[in-house]
């Protein structure tokens, strides 16, 4: 660190209560990156348990152009938290309290270093649902779920964070701390400023507080689970599946190489020559989830089906699920680096995807792994590299570009869930045209002029 930033940082030290600001290396190392590749330590760690530290922080970064990246619990798959220009990390992880449940009103106020699944876990104690679920909820914050737009399989039935937003109190790059949207379930007050900062990546502001729209639990939980000996079987099931009037809590889609790999890390005999498998959650009254469980195993009855496995009620279902959650690490254990990458296509391209995804193994001699959330076309391609191959990262970089071009050629996104951050900085432009990105930089402009917030990523 040099002497100059050091004696700055002390001065800032100073306002704080003690702890709130950390300089030895431990530290700084656990804050240099998230589950992306990239890694750049910062100069200090600062880890308030306030809004008004964080607007102390902000205020004193900001009069003296320090970088500030804001960041949650580090669980990101695009380096958004990794502090690319050093200075200020500024980490929400000790302001972690529930500190509202209120079954009348049907909202949570929380910190933004609450543990989802914590949270989670204490609404359905009071008969309460909170839906999203990404698939790091027993790791990650509703901060950085917010400051993603996180998802999940549920979000099919039930919508994506945004859609539980209802207020927020955020600090801004000057320090001003203001409070947005409100805790009823309508407003039309003015523009929806609370939504602008809802998958902002930490660009616009620092989430400090958020109230959340909560729902009545569902009473019970119904899942099929169903193997298939083609893809294109798996499709038309799908597809069945909408035709029929159902809509599903969640609805996933596995691949042959995802299978394989979780055959090897699981031991599962019923996985064994099936190339493609749907996984499909329903949820509501229970009497009513029989016959309509009982709907989906006919509508997806097909030549090519290998197995059927059903489960009713939580535990059960828990369990049918522990497949869908051994995928990445299944992935991972074939020891060769995974391009996670989390396209979305219009729901009508699924099939497209996933012969697309075939071509492209064969043009550019790399496998590639897809699963995700067949229901809302959001699709986890996951580009699998040897390293150690002459070219290797050349061809999986010609990949990248060549899934990308014909998904957005598809009207889809390049990102459903991880965000931008710095992984996808090089597909930005072709994502967003020009009249896009300049939007983007006037709205920054206004909320962040001196650019303190969480630099060196997309929108530079």
């Amino acid at each position: 660190m040099k002497k100059s930033f050091a004696a700055t940082v002390r001065q800032l030290q100073r306002q704080l209560p003690a702890g709130e600001l950390r300089l030895d290396p431990t530290t700084l190392a656990a804050h240099a990156g998230d589950k992306w590749f990239a890694r750049h330590e910062p100069e200090a760690v600062a880890l308030p348990r306030s809004a008004e530290s964080v607007a102390k922080i902000l205020r004193f970064a900001n009069e003296r152009r320090i970088p500030v990246t804001p960041r949650g619990a580090g669980h990101g798959y695009v380096g958004g938290c990794v502090p690319m220009q050093g200075g200020l990390v500024l980490s929400l992880a000790r302001m972690n309290r529930i500190k509202q449940i209120h079954a009348g009103d049907f909202v949570a106020v929380v910190q933004p270093g609450v543990i989802t699944q914590k949270l989670q876990d204490a609404v359905e104690a009071q008969g309460l649902f909170y839906p999203p679920d990404p698939a790091s909820r027993v790791d990650c914050t509703l901060g950085g779920n917010i400051a993603t737009n996180a998802g999940g399989p549920r979000c099919l039935k039930y919508g994506v964070t945004r859609d539980y937003v209802l207020g927020l109190e955020v600090v801004l790059a000057d320090g001003t701390v203001t409070r947005l949207g409100s805790r009823t379930h309508k407003n039309k007050t003015g523009f929806e400023l609370a939504r602008l900062f809802v998958g902002s990546e930490g660009m616009l502001g620092v989430v400090t507080e958020a109230t959340l729209k909560l729902l009545p639990l569902p009473p019970d939980r119904a899942c099929l689970c169903v193997g298939y000996g083609t893809m294109r079987a798996a499709a038309r099931a799908i597809r069945a599946i909408f035709a029929a009037g159902i809509l599903p809590c969640a609805l996933e889609v596995a691949d042959k190489f995802t299978l394989a790999a979780a055959c090897r890390r699981t031991g599962s005999k019923r996985l064994e020559g099936c190339e493609a498998l749907i996984i499909v959650e329903l949820d509501g009254q229970a009497r009513s989830l029989r016959a309509e469980l009982r709907q989906v195993e006919a509508v997806t009855r097909d030549a090519a089906r290998r197995f059927v496995q059903r489960a009713f009620g939580a535990a059960e279902c828990e369990k049918l699920w522990q497949i869908r959650r051994e995928f990445s690490y299944a992935l991972r254990d074939t020891g060769l680096t995974k391009l996670n990458e989390d396209i979305a296509v219009p729901r009508g391209r699924l099939e497209d995807l996933f012969r697309f995804a075939e071509r492209l193994q064969r043009k550019h001699g790399l496998p590639l792994a897809c699963f995700g959330h067949a229901g809302d076309g959001n699709i986890h391609v996951n580009v699998m590299v040897d390293e150690t191959q002459p070219g290797a990262k050349a061809r999986s970089e010609a990949a990248l570009d060549d899934l990308f071009a014909q998904v957005l050629a598809w009207g889809g996104v390049m990102t459903g869930e991880h965000g931008v951050g710095l992984a996808k900085k090089r597909w930005w432009p072709l994502a967003a045209n020009e009249a896009v990105r300049s939007l983007h930089a006037r709205v920054k402009q206004a909320l962040d002029p001196l650019g303190i917030l969480n630099p060196g990523k997309f929108l530079e």
